[in-house]
């Protein structure tokens, strides 16, 4: 502020200078210039210095403002540089943390694991829960958790109950024991999955070939690939309103009590291939929209696949009913593949209209034969 008060000062004093300079010079040197045009003309002059200085300004200004704009654009680069590197540093912090409770859990999930093979019961429980609970904070680890349930419930289990032998049987602790972290194995493999509620489901697999399954209840879950050939199934299974999106492989399975699988959906193939059972198997209400292959089956107990739908073909092949079958299907009729399908007519045996059984020599047994358009009765 002093230095432009300062030129101010000496724009002004050189002004007057020049003003009385140029009057005082057109005076003496040009006779014929009066006193007003000497006057005018010191005055332009002096305007002139005062312009000049005012341009000078103005430009010193200008600069001073390109000066100031290029230091702002500087400090919003600097501030954007600064920005982007706190998001480095962000991201950088966020991942190392992801990778230390990826660590985390991968150490938890490993150290559960080794747990299951503990000699204490509770201690395999609650290793149990921890894969449960891991799997629930890290969805990215449910498959594998689900996965290592399925493997827990493939293990060898003796128990004098998987039997069909009736009566009285000795029960050591160590066998109940073991049955009932079995059975909080299944219970959590089933928490795990999502349920038909749930908008766009995940879908998870499940392997539990010949495992030994103990109130196996699946009801209003959803299923990927149902891998349960040569299973064992105790006390009621349920897979009401189940919905199962893959394969359903029940291949040699044994199902010592009552299945329900009311109104499940069955999205893939169905391998029902010498099936036993010695309790009701109900699929009343049951969608099949792949192959159901129920070849060689020995059913001691009644089937009823009432009101069912079937979408493709049903192959009954070598198939035995001996405790009754209900094959009141829905409209249309699948295409049926029938081959020695034998049924006991002493018991309650329901077949389509169409459809009809031919006597064999053995007294109350007979095989169904179809007619209809849309079978095959070269199989019959």
């Amino acid at each position: 502020m002093g230095e432009r008060k300062i030129g101010l000062v000496a724009t002004i004093a050189v002004a007057v200078v020049v003003f009385g300079g140029a009057s005082a010079a057109l005076l003496i040197f040009d006779p014929r210039t009066t006193g007003a045009d000497a006057l005018r003309t010191g005055g332009l002059a002096a305007g002139s210095v005062v312009a000049l200085y005012a341009l000078w300004l103005n430009d010193r200004r200008r600069r001073v403002e390109e000066k100031r704009q290029e230091l702002d654009s500087q400090r919003q680069e600097l501030d954007r540089q600064r920005y982007a590197l706190e998001q480095q540093r962000q991201a950088l912090e966020d991942r190392r943390t992801d990778q230390d409770r990826d660590r985390a859990a991968d150490e938890r999930f490993a150290r559960s694991v080794e747990l299951l093979g503990n000699e204490a019961d509770q201690v395999r429980v609650g290793a149990l829960h921890a894969l449960a609970g891991l799997a629930r904070n890290h969805p990215d680890y449910t498959q594998t958790v689900l996965d290592v349930l399925c493997s827990y419930l493939r293990r060898p289990f003796d128990h004098p109950k998987w039997t069909i032998r009736a009566g009285a049987v000795d029960v050591t602790d160590e066998q109940q024991r073991e049955r009932t972290v079995r059975q909080t194995a299944a219970k959590l493999l089933v928490s795990l999955l999502p349920t038909t509620a749930d908008a766009d489901p995940p879908r998870y697999d499940l392997d539990v070939a010949a495992a030994r399954l103990d109130r196996f209840d699946l009801s209003g879950r959803v299923v990927g690939t149902f891998e349960a050939q040569a299973c064992w199934f105790r006390h009621k299974t349920n897979f009401d309103g189940t919905v199962f999106l893959g394969k359903v492989d029940l291949g040699d399975a044994t199902f010592l009590h009552p299945l329900r699988a009311t109104g499940t959906v069955f999205r893939g193939r169905t391998n029902l291939h010498c099936v036993r059972n010695h309790a009701p198997l109900s699929f009343e209400l049951a969608e099949f929209h792949g192959a159901v292959d129920m070849q060689e089956a020995h059913c001691n107990a009644h089937v009823s696949f009432e009101r069912a739908s079937f979408h493709t073909t049903l192959d009954l092949r070598r198939a035995r009913f001996d405790g009754g079958v209900d094959f009141r299907v829905r409209e249309p009729l699948p295409s049926i593949a029938l081959y020695n399908t034998e049924v006991d007519t002493s018991t309650d045996a329901q077949v389509p209209e169409g459809w009809s059984f031919e006597p064999l020599s053995d007294v109350n047994r007979a095989r169904i034969r179809a007619h209809e358009v849309g079978q095959n009765p070269s199989h019959g």
